[in-house]
């Protein structure tokens, strides 16, 4: 996305005729990542470097947290955490982004909500709501999964989901899943 400002002469202390500055307009973006095959913490630092290299700013990161396999479970546990970027990107855009880090490192998508290296989820993107065949926003599936909402409540309780108009604190509170989070201890 582009904002456009038009800028006096005077205001520049240039020439006489109006200059037209190009910026780009830079979106919150918040992620939810996971890992369940091979080094999990490896996959996801090397995402978070990908991520900064390709998508833009990580300007928060939630510890790891470690979850049972949610949706298909006879596979390893994950581990997940949350992250908030700054991108200039279109939610499109930071999608194709995102699934080509994901292949990058490995992932393939053979089996709904079966194991892999990698598992990239746009989260919120600023307020928009998204509907689009190849994109939803927020996550549909945010709200009901405790291994989404326990790292993201970590670094943003206070904001708020733009379709439900609740704080993800609150969305936490209710949420139905009550499947273990456990945050990772670094020694």
């Amino acid at each position: 996305m582009l904002l456009l400002f038009f800028v006096s002469p005077d205001q520049l202390n240039t020439l006489q005729s109006f200059i037209l500055i190009i910026l780009p307009v830079m979106n919150e973006v918040y992620l939810s990542l996971g890992s369940n095959e091979g080094e999990r913490a490896g996959w996801l630092n090397k995402a978070i470097e990908l991520i900064e290299a390709k998508c833009g700013s990580v300007l928060k990161k939630s510890a790891l947290y470690e979850t049972m396999a949610w949706g298909k479970t006879d596979q390893a546990d994950f581990l997940n955490m949350a992250i908030l970027v700054n991108t200039k990107f279109s939610p499109i855009k930071l999608l194709a982004r995102i699934h080509e880090i994901e292949s990058m490192l490995g992932r393939q998508r053979a089996i709904k909500w079966g194991p892999r290296t990698l598992d990239i989820d746009i989260l919120l993107y600023g307020d928009a709501i998204l509907n689009l065949p190849e994109l939803t926003v927020p996550h549909p599936y945010m709200q009901e999964r405790r291994f989404t909402l326990v790292p993201l409540n970590e670094i943003a309780p206070d904001v708020i989901h733009p379709a439900l108009q609740k704080t993800i604190a609150e969305l936490l509170e209710s949420c139905p899943d009550k499947l273990e989070v456990s945050p990772i201890v670094r020694s």
